[in-house]
């Protein structure tokens, strides 16, 4: 019988969707055996303009996680001998993560510019 084996790319897929907010998860499950029903969102929007920045940092993290995540999947496939077979639609994702990662630049960017001049006037 043959064991089957993930690969590096498989297995940080894996580990990535097991590792949640436990903590988070707890509270939830506890206030749906307490009350029988789930916590109510908060219906007021927050102030967004503080809290982009760091998610916006957190998901140009992701972004370049991700890009990294296809360059070992490519070179794995390589070395397998089915880099052929995956080098377009991998790079075209790469392509396109970069893009995002430009957006993410651009909006950043604005954001410092409307900034600094506010500090100068002061």
């Amino acid at each position: 019988m043959q064991e089957s084996r993930l690969t590096n790319f498989q297995q940080r897929q894996i580990n990535d969707k097991l590792k949640r907010d436990l903590e988070k998860e707890k509270r939830r499950l506890q206030n749906i055996l307490a009350t029988g029903q789930e916590e109510p969102r908060p219906s007021h929007p927050r102030n967004i303009s503080l809290d982009q920045g760091p998610e916006e940092r957190d998901r140009f993290q992701e972004v370049l996680d991700e890009i990294e995540e296809r360059k070992e999947f490519l070179e794995e496939m390589t070395a397998l001998g089915k880099g052929k077979q995956y080098h377009n639609i991998i790079n075209t994702e790469i392509s396109q993560k970069i893009r995002e990662l430009e957006v993410i630049d651009k909006a950043h960017s604005a954001e410092l510019r409307t900034i600094m001049p506010e500090k100068k006037t002061e």
